[in-house]
């Protein structure tokens, strides 16, 4: 039987195809998605007989640009009032700025799910730019493990949905200043569960990876982690490497109920652990990826400000990993202008 309202079309414009099933995985419930892998091809589904009724357009693609297609569209009488949303890498104030002004209605940064995994963020207050920092940590762990870019890069994208079940843990609990107790804990082991249970189960690559993570990161090598006491390899990579980047960056950083540890106590206690709480092989990896990671740490650090004041400073590093002078010292220049 046929709905009595039609679902609303919405035609997802990307060059890229783990963007456009990111974006359908999430809106297929609710709309009919059309797609299109070029600006070409979008310009002839809305020139078509049916049009869509709002169109996710990314800005950079090869041939006809977003910027391109949007400024025909807002010259076309007959096409001009579908709305554009803009979903897009780029992420300076002149760039959102052009595109508001030819015509969007609004702008949306890549990658989502990483926009997606600072949620839980705005309710838990003690996290700072841990996600941030972990996500990095990450990805470095997976790369000395000698995973590939792309493996690497999903994890990169993923992990720092890690936490996204703590959006369901009472504030009582999640901004308590002081250490839990039993009954808070029972409460507390309940957010993998909950971060897989939201996120759901997906065909998506990313979304899946996601799901595995939230689930999995607290599980221990030895079975004595939670939610499902798994064991050795039983846990999912992406679990024992988030794990890893998850812990010591807690244990490092200052939270309301402790005090930072010194680096050195940090890696004793994660050397120690090996075999009881970690992969001992992973923890070969994290510590080849050391000096990587610490730098990660200082750029990322809570007092140097957040995302948008240094993802330019980030991305630099990674541009300029290989060269032969090594690391930019981009630390000397992120000062008193992060605001």
């Amino acid at each position: 039987m046929q709905p009595l309202i039609p679902k609303q079309c919405v035609l997802v414009v990307d060059d890229s195809p783990e963007n456009i099933d990111l974006l359908s995985e999430v809106l297929r419930d609710e709309y009919r998605i059309r797609v299109a892998t070029s600006g070409e091809k979008a310009l002839k589904i809305v020139y078509s007989d049916e049009p869509p009724d709002l169109i996710l357009l990314d800005i950079m693609m090869p041939g006809l640009s977003g910027l391109e297609i949007c400024r025909r569209l807002k010259a076309n009488p007959d096409r001009r009032r579908i709305p554009i949303i803009f979903v897009t890498a780029m992420s300076s104030v002149d760039d959102e700025k052009r595109g508001l002004d030819i015509g969007a209605v609004d702008y949306i940064t890549k990658p989502i799910i990483r926009r997606l995994g600072r949620a839980a963020e705005f309710k838990d207050n003690e996290t700072g730019n841990h996600v941030l920092r972990m996500s990095h940590y990450a990805r470095v762990i997976a790369t000395s493990h000698g995973l590939g870019n792309e493996a690497a890069n999903i994890i990169f994208n993923t992990s720092p949905m890690h936490d996204i079940g703590k959006i369901g843990i009472p504030d009582a609990i999640l901004l308590k200043p002081g250490k839990l107790n039993t009954e808070e804990w029972a409460v507390m082991h309940q957010h993998p569960l909950m971060g897989a249970e939201i996120i759901g189960k997906h065909t998506n690559e990313l979304l899946e990876t996601a799901r595995i993570i939230a689930l999995t990161h607290h599980e221990k090598w030895d079975g004595s982690g939670y939610p499902q006491q798994l064991k050795g390899e039983a846990i999912p990579l992406e679990g024992r490497i988030v794990a890893i980047a998850d812990v010591f960056d807690a244990l490092v950083s200052v939270r309301p109920y402790k005090r930072a540890i010194p680096i050195d106590e940090a890696l004793n206690y994660m050397t120690d652990q090996a075999g009881k709480h970690f992969d001992p092989t992973l923890i070969e990896a994290f510590k080849r990826a050391l000096p990587e990671i610490l730098r990660i740490k200082d750029i990322y650090a809570d007092e140097n400000g957040s995302l948008t004041d240094l993802e330019f400073h980030i991305q630099e590093i990674y541009d300029h990993k290989d060269a032969p002078g090594g690391y930019p010292s981009v630390l000397s220049n992120t000062d008193s202008n992060l605001d």
